[in-house]
């Protein structure tokens, strides 16, 4: 394969390597998948302005989040099934993440416990959840993390119900999951794929889930009970107050595009937001992350940590976003993408990648430190 140019080339590489089934199953979104294309074209809104005659001999990409400085101001949003793309996809992605001094936030739907990934990247790791329909396993959830020393949890909230993701439905790949034989002839068009897939044993386990199913449930069994517990349409803001009790640490909600959601969360004492629509994943409608950054920002000044994802694919992309007010930015899709064709060496370069892009950004419009960027340096087409 030739190099990574940027984070679009680990697309066609992933296509590649991977069957239909699972390639669809990271690149799919939802109904018509109108908003996965309107997360990226919103990007396109604003424009970079340079300001030109500054020193800029050296630069400075780093940020701080929740009293911590990372070297760059990007990270791994959580994923979950990584493990079906790659055997120990997720250990490689927490290795990565350290690597890069970036967070990581792993997926509570995830192949690796979180135990497991604490203890690969104890700086980097943050942990995702899922409220489900159980307080007893909310809670247990929360402890895990806790004694784990995760230094930050976010909890997802824009999932009150599983959404319509065609793409998968057209393949088979729904739960119960069954290895049918349509699909059976689609993996044999990727052997290397399916090699691993069998030497691994199939279907690999929701680790974070096994502790809540029968002694000795196989993967299957696993997901399915996850299933029945998630989505839990019932969660409300009594459960952030139940969690944030629990927790002492930063608590941060993903999934809040709305301002006067965003002025719930600081006033239910959140710590930060991931201003997100699940990468257009849940509902297609649903307006970009970027679009309702500078609104968001605005409802909630200084009183909140805010960062975003869905849609980043550029350096260009998190400056912008910084320009808005985001502290941070997040992408997920890539990181798949990268670690399923290259394994742990593509989850560094995207890394890599995304920094020489935000270097070579910095320097272009004349702004040496991240830390510095606001809407000076914006135009927004009329």
């Amino acid at each position: 394969m030739r190099p990574a140019i940027n984070l679009h080339d680990f697309r066609a590489m992933a296509r590649r390597k991977l069957p239909q089934i699972a390639f669809d199953f990271i690149d799919g979104g939802a109904d018509d998948e109108l908003g996965m294309v309107r997360n990226r074209e919103a990007f396109s809104d604003y424009q970079l302005l340079p300001r030109y005659l500054n020193d800029v001999t050296t630069r400075d990409q780093s940020t701080t989040l929740f009293g911590r400085k990372y070297s760059s101001p990007i990270g791994i949003s959580p994923t979950g099934m990584a493990g079906l793309f790659r055997v120990g996809a997720d250990s490689m992605l927490a290795a990565a993440a350290k690597k890069a001094n970036v967070p990581f936030l792993l997926s509570s739907a995830s192949n690796f416990r979180i135990e497991d990934a604490a203890d690969i990247a104890p700086d980097n790791v943050w942990f995702q959840m899922y409220a489900t329909s159980d307080h007893r396993i909310n809670m247990d959830l929360v402890r895990r993390a806790r004694e784990a020393k995760v230094g930050v949890l976010v909890i997802t909230v824009d999932v009150p119900v599983n959404s319509n993701r065609e793409r998968n439905r057209r393949n088979g790949f729904t739960r119960p999951f069954r290895m049918t034989p349509s699909i059976m002839l689609d993996t044999l068009s990727r052997p290397g794929w399916l090699l691993q897939y069998l030497k691994s044993g199939g279907m690999p386990m929701m680790s974070n889930w096994q502790p809540y199913a029968r002694e000795g449930a196989n993967a299957d069994e696993v997901a399915d009970m996850y299933g029945t517990l998630t989505p839990a349409p019932m969660t409300s803001w009594d459960t952030v107050t139940a969690i944030r009790r629990e927790w002492e640490g930063p608590l941060v909600i993903k999934g809040i595009l709305h301002p006067d959601d965003a002025l719930q969360s600081a006033a239910h004492g959140l710590d930060g937001l991931i201003v997100s629509n699940h990468g257009a994943r849940q509902l297609d409608a649903a307006p970009s992350p970027i679009s309702m950054l500078p609104a968001i920002r605005a409802a909630v000044g200084d009183r909140m940590t805010v960062m975003l994802d869905s849609g980043v694919r550029r350096g260009s992309d998190v400056i912008t976003a910084k320009c808005l007010g985001a502290q941070a930015c997040f992408f997920g899709r890539p990181t798949l993408y990268a670690v399923a064709a290259l394994g742990q060496d593509g989850a560094d370069q995207v890394f890599a990648i995304m920094r020489r892009e935000i270097d070579a950004v910095l320097t272009q419009i004349g702004c040496g430190n991240f830390g510095d960027l606001t809407e000076r340096f914006l135009h927004r087409k009329t």
